[in-house]
């Protein structure tokens, strides 16, 4: 478990930039989130401590454990997205809100918004 957003903010990140194709370094997750490289050098090692990443010649990988985290906490950020649009926020306001939101919602909510996304 992570305790703070910034750590899953980053796992979701290598995720995503993993999914996208290509290595992964830690320039890429900086500038992606927007913070200096040695942030992303120091938050790489305490989630390769927590076991959530390897780094192998500068590439930073997700481990088993690390990409089913990162890959829920993708998923409620997408689902957020996707409920924050039908509401009729724009597109840019949903994928900022759910940044912020996926990190803070019980699992009663998330279930609910869950349901709601399917039926409409």
């Amino acid at each position: 478990m992570i305790e703070n957003e910034s750590g899953e903010d980053y796992l979701e990140t290598v995720l995503r930039l993993l999914s996208a194709g290509g290595d992964v370094h830690a320039v890429d997750v900086a500038r992606r989130l927007g913070v200096s490289k040695p942030a992303v050098t120091k938050a790489m090692r305490i989630l390769k401590q927590k076991g959530y990443v390897a780094i192998a010649d500068n590439h930073i990988h997700l481990t088993p454990e690390g990409e089913e985290y990162a890959r829920a906490v993708y998923e409620k950020h997408r689902m957020l997205t996707e409920f924050l649009i039908k509401l009729g926020v724009g597109e840019a306001a949903a994928e900022a809100d759910a940044c912020r939101m996926e990190h803070l919602l019980s699992e009663e909510t998330l279930s609910a918004i869950r349901a709601y996304n399917q039926k409409n």
